[in-house]
């Protein structure tokens, strides 16, 4: 029997698997766990890179957010150094209680998987280093750029081996 969550989860997937920006999957049969392949954006450093992740989402959705972790190294100031992202849309709707993110700005039930895929490629590239779950690369990001490319290519590359 489907539960009111996984027969939205079914829909989205079908509406989100052909986006040429990315690729997705079930993890064994899961309509909960999607594995989820993003290619490196043109005109970035990370162009050309076949960066893997995983999606999962809990049973609640879409009233709460997915969860999304990068299996591929990655050397970013939004994600930390287990792969998982820290962007406002993946965070639990309400008020923050540190007043940092507004409402509008955190999940919504109305979101959804390929909005925020979109988001996190488009974070890829434009990194928050002034709300980083990774403070060495938001450090690295803002004072010795030349340092921070060179590992992040260094990274983009090593997904293609």
């Amino acid at each position: 029997m489907l539960t009111r969550s996984s027969a939205f989860l079914h829909k989205e997937f079908k509406r989100t698997k052909d986006n040429p920006s990315f690729s997705i999957g079930l993890v064994e049969g899961s309509i909960y766990t999607w594995e989820v392949i993003i290619l490196g954006p043109s005109n970035t450093l990370y162009e050309n890179g076949i960066f893997k992740a995983i999606m999962q989402f809990p049973e609640n959705y879409p009233d709460s957010p997915p969860k999304f972790r990068f299996v591929s190294d990655m050397w970013h100031p939004n994600i930390d150094k287990d792969g998982n992202v820290c962007i406002s849309i993946l965070h639990e709707p309400g008020d923050d209680m540190y007043e940092y993110e507004c409402v509008a700005e955190r999940w919504m039930p109305v979101r959804n998987p390929e909005s925020v895929i979109l988001s996190i490629v488009a974070l890829l590239n434009w990194p928050n280093s002034d709300s980083p779950a990774n403070l060495d690369a938001a450090r690295e990001f803002r004072e010795d750029k030349i340092l921070y490319d060179k590992k992040v290519l260094r990274l983009t590359q090593k997904t293609l081996e």
